[in-house]
């Protein structure tokens, strides 16, 4: 394995009881294939997990698009699933992650760069995910899935156009350009079942900017704080720029 896996474990915020489906989930065929005499149960390849895996997020997105959206039709439904799920998606949450630095490969597919391939990292989440699911069950599946792959995204975008915009670093950049404090968050508020759970965020620029937003995952509340301080912040920079000389 190229790097610690409780360093994984730590970003994933789970500790797997059976380290061996973890080992699995990241385990590429092509590591497989170079290692014929290896026990196989030890070695299995991660494409059974990659099946199940694309399964259960894709329950577990429908479900929580049902939750927040109860009176979208079928057809808008669908179109933003198709984009939390994407490929594009899962690549940019494996990313994050810091993914592709746990994985088993073979060697043609080490020095081919397969560490920072989009299909090979999508997959190898996928099965992250099936991994979790059969080791700590469904609840601690759904926590992973809104923290980690669709937070943020989940929540914006009136149609299908759903985008991740990083406000937090814009924030910060922007208060940095005006010589204000650093942007300080906290956590005002939990409320909801653990499965569905809704976090309010607040954000504080010095003493005149200040804003709170709710989100499934404390990661998607921040972002909404975010961007609702830095409306503010132009407010005030407009209003400066008027009654400057």
């Amino acid at each position: 394995m190229s790097a610690d896996l409780s360093l994984l474990e730590s970003t994933m915020g789970y500790r797997f009881q059976n380290r061996a489906l973890l080992e699995r989930a990241l385990t590429h065929k092509s590591h497989r294939f170079e290692r014929p005499a290896a026990e196989p149960e030890t070695h299995a390849d991660n494409e059974q997990l990659e099946y199940l895996g694309d399964s259960v997020l894709g329950f577990l997105v429908s479900e929580q698009l049902v939750r927040l959206h109860p009176a979208m039709s079928e057809g808008g439904l669908s179109k933003r699933k198709a984009h939390l799920v994407s490929a594009q998606r899962l690549f940019e949450a494996a990313e994050e992650l810091g993914l592709g630095q746990y994985l088993r490969l073979g060697r043609g597919e080490e020095m081919s760069g397969g560490r920072s391939k989009r299909a090979l990292l999508a997959d190898a989440l996928e099965a992250l995910i099936a991994a979790m699911y059969l080791d700590g069950g469904m609840e601690e599946a759904r926590r992973f899935i809104l923290e980690h792959v669709i937070a943020g995204a989940l929540e914006e975008g009136a149609g299908g156009d759903v985008r991740v915009n990083d406000h937090k670093s814009a924030l910060q950049e922007t208060s940095q350009r005006l010589k204000l404090p650093a942007p300080r968050y906290s956590i005002v508020k939990e409320q909801g079942p653990e499965h569905s759970k809704i976090f309010t965020i607040e954000v504080r620029v010095g003493r005149e900017v200040s804003s709170r937003a709710e989100g499934f995952s404390k990661k998607s509340a921040g972002q909404k704080a975010a961007q609702l301080a830095l409306e503010q912040l132009s407010r005030i920079e407009e209003q400066a720029s008027k009654s400057a000389p």
